[in-house]
């Protein structure tokens, strides 16, 4: 019996065995070959399709002609992998195997294979190749993964066409009764290739073939779904692969060589073969391809770990899953209409799209929040929907989308899918000029859109270093908009970006300062590191562009996070140390601007004066719950549709409490307990008719999930925890370990509390930015009350998943505190939050 044989290249200078020339009987492959190469008219799938038949009508012939002169049979030709499918690009390599039902004479068999493998050689094809009977097929398939993908596309070209289909239908069902234990080995192939090659939609010089997102993943797909455990998303999946084959032939007719690398110097001509405007245009149709590829091989995979976890397999399996499940087939509440099921942030049943223009942001903010993967079915869902968000975007939404960018790494995975699925150009219609733009910049990672996710990513790290992270971080994401406009991109970006921030929303004064940080995103960098910092003059124009200390430290933080974002090279400790030095210079030439972001208190409304002079004749809290309605739009109902009910965009809740110890954390934990998010609050110290101090909070809140707490219950709850009956600490620990069951995989940045210097002249500020966590109000309004300080106002904001919060405190003697003192308390509350 003759053993297999396996090699990937002949011999230098091999000749084919006997004394007859290789190509004499077969002269007219290599013409036929070469006409159909230089034939313009076939290109693409009818090329690669008749090159294949071309080359099978070859092959056969040598195997019926040599086996026939020795006398040989029982053996059959058979094209696997590439070849196999019929794909032969025109220098792809052939992968053959020679099948023989292992009757033949070993000393025949060589010199018949001989016969077949040296002409390949001859017209310089690489060949890999391989003589086997089924039975030592079958083995090597599974002993060998790669072996036994490449079966999977085995296709019959010449003799015992039985030979070839025992070999079929046993690869088939070992592959599908293997797969358990091999599409775990096939998934860490596929992330160790893509560890070595990089991802092909963002490398300027990528390997069609081997990175990620490449033709080798495609063939992955393929070989789950004929494992039938799972199946890749179709849409526009062959289109992608079609295409990447296509600038491969390209590829190979300009260079003369059998590579899949596409470099710089070859961008243009293969381009240019493939009809196409320039190498930008190559790049972006490469990109587009291998993000429908990456994207396909995430879903597919995840489903495979699904599966595979169904079927109770062993824990090394979980590595398939993009995060940790509350249990097989619970669903454990993440955001109104959105729960976790399976590993997955889903809609919820009851969830209404078409009803919920913002569920798909706050679908996306809660799986970035939790670090799950949005289940692609969701995304469809409310795409399908087609609920367009109102311009100007209700606060929600706003803040959803400011939440999502603010998760840090785990934002990148949600908003591919969301681009994916069209979503994203829906709610940013700029974007698209962006979407899988190249930087022919060696300096730069990744593709312009990237690149300001990316951005966003690193603010996201940055935002206890601002006052406004929700400006940074959409600011971080418009930073580079202007990019495929001509002239100067930050000029552009400025425009843009003033539309962008006028349609999600932010007011006259927020617009300005994100279309500020836009277009002056490069001037700290370039500032600090090409002009002489010691010239009064250079301050000064930076001080003029930026306009303010609040804007300039988000400009700081902005330029930072671009920096670290656009690769190793753009960032160091000395380019760091240089614009922190500039920032300096310039907070100092601005220090004397007024301070309008902080503030003490206001005049109370009416509405808060009521309240307080009931309080005081109670001598219990008083609540009052409003809500604001917007009318729906024609654009929302049609013409002739009855107009929906109306639905609240905001709830305001009033509370008024005789001034008392631990009304403030009392009133939090009391929200916390009902499941109340709280977007914004202001805590006042009235003093009605001169009876009695009256502490009025006004709180601007959202039910996480579900519908609001009636008024009653929220009252009886909060006189429960200010007499003491309501263990609100005990309470809240329960509900952390509830929650520490989910999955909650963002590592924020830690808390950060200082002390706001020169803010007030009655009272000390403390300022804390922090993660929004349950609880959060309450741990700090406890940490205030055991310091024995006195909070005689408070301003409270939640920017996405960050608390923005100032509180202004007394001693016990009315007074600001002293400098230690101030710091003191600082340092218990940051402690507590911790």
């Amino acid at each position: 019996m003759t053993e297999s044989v396996e090699e990937t290249a002949g011999p230098a200078g091999a000749q084919s065995p006997g004394n007859e020339p290789a190509t004499a009987p077969e002269g007219g492959y290599p013409a036929a070959r070469l006409r159909l190469l230089q034939d313009e008219t076939s290109t693409g799938p009818d090329r690669r399709a008749a090159l294949a038949r071309l080359t099978d009508d070859w092959l056969a012939g040598l195997l019926a002609r040599h086996a026939s002169a020795a006398g040989l049979s029982g053996t059959a030709l058979v094209a696997v992998g590439g070849y196999g499918r019929g794909e032969l690009s025109p220098r792809s390599d052939l992968d053959l195997l020679l099948l023989h039902d292992g009757r033949a004479d070993a000393g025949a068999l060589a010199a018949l294979a001989d016969r077949l493998w040296y002409p390949v050689w001859d017209l310089g094809l690489a060949l890999d190749h391989s003589v086997r009977t089924p039975a030592q097929a079958r083995k090597a398939a599974r002993e060998d993964l790669k072996v036994q993908l490449g079966l999977l596309d085995a296709r019959h070209l010449a003799g015992d066409p039985d030979l070839t289909a025992t070999v079929r239908t046993a690869a088939y069902a070992d592959w599908r009764e293997s797969a358990p234990k091999r599409l775990p080995e096939l998934h860490d192939l596929c992330q160790e290739r893509a560890a070595r090659q990089g991802e092909l939609q963002y490398l300027l010089e990528p390997d069609l073939k081997e990175a990620r997102g490449g033709l080798r993943d495609a063939t992955a797909l393929r070989a789950v779904a004929a494992s039938w455990l799972a199946d890749a998303p179709r849409g526009g999946l062959e289109a992608a692969r079609t295409r990447l084959l296509d600038a491969r032939d390209a590829l190979h007719l300009t260079t003369g060589r059998a590579t899949d690398r596409l470099s710089l110097q070859d961008q243009d001509q293969v381009a240019t073969a493939l009809g196409m405007l320039d190498a930008d245009a190559l790049l972006r149709q490469t990109y587009e391809s291998a993000r429908t590829i990456s994207y396909a091989a995430d879903v597919t995979w995840r489903e495979v770990g699904r599966v595979l976890r169904a079927r109770s397999l062993k824990p090394t399996l979980r590595g398939l899953l993009h995060g940790r499940t509350a249990g097989k087939g619970e669903r454990s509440p993440l955001a109104e209409g959105v729960v976790e099921l399976d590993g997955e942030a889903v809609l919820a049943r009851t969830a209404r799209p078409e009803r919920d223009p913002v569920l798909v942001l706050r679908a996306a903010a809660a799986a970035a929040q939790a670090g799950l993967p949005l289940a692609t079915h969701s995304i469809r869902r409310c795409a399908a929907a087609n609920r367009p968000l109102p311009v100007p975007w209700p606060a929600e939404a706003r803040e959803q989308l400011v939440t999502l960018l603010g998760a840090g790494t785990h934002t990148v995975p949600v908003w591919e899918a969301l681009e994916a699925e069209g979503i994203i150009p829906r709610l940013l219609p700029d974007w698209e000029r962006v979407r899988c733009r190249p930087q022919r910049n060696p300096v730069h990672t990744w593709t312009v859109d990237r690149h300001l996710v990316e951005t966003a990513v690193r603010a996201a790290a940055l935002t206890r270093r601002v006052h406004r992270p929700d400006l940074l971080l959409v600011a971080a994401l418009l930073h580079d908009i202007g990019k495929g406009w001509p002239g100067d991109h930050s000029v552009a970006g400025e425009t843009i970006a003033r539309d962008v921030a006028g349609r999600l929303g932010f007011d006259a004064r927020d617009t300005t300062v994100i279309a500020t940080l836009v277009r002056h995103h490069l001037l700290l960098i370039e500032t600090a590191t090409r002009r002489d910092l010691d010239d009064p003059a250079t301050v000064g124009a930076v001080a003029e562009a930026v306009g303010s200390t609040r804007t300039l430290e988000l400009l700081h933080a902005l330029t930072e996070a671009d920096a670290l974002a656009t690769g190793p090279a753009a960032w160091s400790a000395w380019r760091g140390g240089l614009v922190a030095d500039l920032v300096k210079r310039v907070a100092a030439r601005l220090a004397g601007e007024p301070d309008t972001e902080l503030r003490s208190s206001g005049e109370p409304t009416a509405e808060q004066e009521r309240l307080a002079i009931e309080a005081r004749r109670t001598g219990g809290p008083v609540l009052a719950l409003h809500t604001r309605a917007e009318a729906p739009t024609e654009a929302d109902t049609g013409p002739e549709t009855p107009a929906p009910a109306q639905e609240p965009v905001g709830v305001e809740l009033l509370i008024a409490v005789p001034d008392q110890p631990g009304v403030l954390p009392a009133a939090a934990g009391v929200l916390a307990l009902h499941r109340l998010t709280v977007r914004a609050a202001d805590l006042l110290l009235l003093d009605p008719i001169d009876e009695g101090p009256v502490l009025v909070l006004s709180w601007r809140v959202a039910a996480e999930y579900g519908s609001l707490p009636q008024a009653d219950r929220l009252r009886a709850d909060l006189l429960r925890a200010l007499d003491g009956t309501l263990d609100i600490p005990a309470r809240l620990a329960e509900r952390e370990r509830a929650y520490a069951r989910r999955s909650r995989a963002v590592l924020a940045p830690p808390p950060r509390v200082t002390v706001a210097t020169g803010s007030s002249d009655t009272a000390t500020v403390i300022e804390v930015r922090a993660q929004d966590a349950h609880g959060l109000l309450h741990r700090i309004g406890r940490a205030l009350e055991e310091a024995g300080v006195g909070v005689r106002s408070a301003h409270i904001s939640t920017l996405g998943a960050n608390a923005v919060d100032a509180f202004y405190v007394t001693g016990a003697d009315g007074a600001p505190l002293a400098d230690t003192a101030a710091h003191e308390v600082a340092a218990a509350v940051e402690r507590a939050l911790q």
